[in-house]
């Protein structure tokens, strides 16, 4: 396996059980008790490591699909945050001073960027080389023609 898809998959699992540890973190500080947003957050907890262990564990062939689940995971977790700071969603509305805030915005951005690079990493196939380092098959041919 490429060095870069494995960082990739560190990094992007990495991120998505920070942003995890944030969500049951707040939840058991407080949130838990607020009518709606509290199963959310245990929800987003829950499927956030589910989506990690995921990203981790994926067969090379279903890694980017994989990748793309964490960041739309990770992004749609974002746009709720700020559409709960801008204009309030289901009946409650969070602020930029509450907890972990500032914090959650960029882990969860990190982890919708990890996610993407990633995906596009893993769907993108590099040619086979051959032991002298140098391209092999029809893509040498393709390449050395040029």
């Amino acid at each position: 396996m490429r060095p870069e898809i494995v960082v990739g998959r560190l990094v992007t699992a990495g991120l998505l059980g920070w942003m995890a540890w944030i969500h049951l973190h707040l939840w058991d500080g407080g949130y838990r008790h607020i009518h709606d947003i509290g199963p959310l957050f245990l929800a987003n907890f829950v499927l956030a490591v589910l989506a990690g262990l995921v990203v981790v564990a994926a067969p090379a062939r279903l890694l980017p699909f994989a990748a793309v689940g964490a960041a739309l995971l990770a992004g749609g977790t974002l746009v709720g945050l700020a559409i709960s700071i801008n204009h309030g969603l289901f009946g409650f509305r969070d602020s930029t001073n509450a907890p972990f805030a500032d914090l959650s915005i960029w882990v969860e951005a990190l982890a919708v960027v990890a996610g993407v690079v990633l995906a596009i990493r893993s769907w993108v196939r590099r040619p086979p080389r051959s032991s002298s380092g140098r391209l092999s098959g029809p893509a040498r041919t393709a390449t050395s023609a040029g």
